[in-house]
């Protein structure tokens, strides 16, 4: 077996639910021998979706990738609430939502669309105070977390069948859209939190082109470099 090009790879994949980006990495790694690989941008375990493994010297390229524009779809769920935004954690409000209508949600998405301010979740990866926001939260502690000033580019409603409500997103980095849930509920006045997430655009890479785990393990070649497996991927969707 040919040993990995030294100049690495950009590898698209189809994050499985429940993985953590760091499995995915670590796997990929793994099949394809790579000596080093990072990815560019985290997806939530309960989120599917693209993500981005860049092998040797393309790490060096993960900084460009994760600020590119992302594309997501998913669904909301109206009219309960959670503490972590979607289902990492049990339901500890529930809301009447007899009164909504469609266009009282097409309404709310309108507000969220052009530059907003957020506040990140809690049961998050950022930092305060030297401390992951998410391990402050499993212990019960809460902090203020700082707003940031986001761009929603696309912001469309694709079903509503209340409870849920199905959307196709494209924002910068650095949005959450687990508080996009949060924000839509409280304009709503009934509450909301996200029940599925699927990232299907970075930039010009697209979840179509990605491999799954399977898809990796079938087609890597074992007597070829893994240019030949960039070529593969690049090409095979076309």
């Amino acid at each position: 077996m040919n040993q990995p090009s030294e100049e690495g790879i950009v590898l698209l994949m189809n994050k499985p639910l429940e993985w953590t980006s760091f499995d995915v990495v670590k796997k990929v790694k793994w099949i394809i021998k790579a000596k080093k690989a990072g990815h560019a941008g985290t997806l939530d375990p309960l989120a599917t979706g693209l993500l981005i493994i860049c092998t040797e010297k393309k790490t060096k390229t993960i900084s460009e990738i994760q600020d590119a524009e992302k594309e997501y779809t998913g669904t909301f769920y109206i009219g309960a609430t959670t503490p972590s935004f979607d289902l990492e954690t049990e339901r500890d409000r529930e809301f009447p939502i007899e009164h909504l209508k469609e266009e009282n949600v097409r309404q709310a998405f309108l507000k969220f669309t052009g530059d907003i301010d957020q506040i990140p979740p809690m049961h998050s990866a950022i930092k305060t105070g030297g401390q992951r926001a998410y391990k402050i939260a499993r212990r019960g502690d809460h902090v203020e977390l700082k707003s940031r000033r986001l761009f929603i580019k696309e912001f469309e409603l694709t079903r509503c069948e209340l409870p849920e409500v199905d959307f196709r997103i494209v924002c910068s980095k650095g949005t959450y859209i687990r508080s996009l849930a949060r924000d839509i509920g409280e304009t709503l006045g009934v509450g909301a939190h996200l029940s599925s997430l699927c990232r299907t655009r970075i930039g010009p890479y697209f979840l179509t082109d990605a491999f799954t785990i399977a898809d990796l393990e079938a087609k890597y070649p074992k007597n070829n470099s893994l240019e030949t497996l960039s070529d593969t991927q690049n090409t095979e969707n076309q």
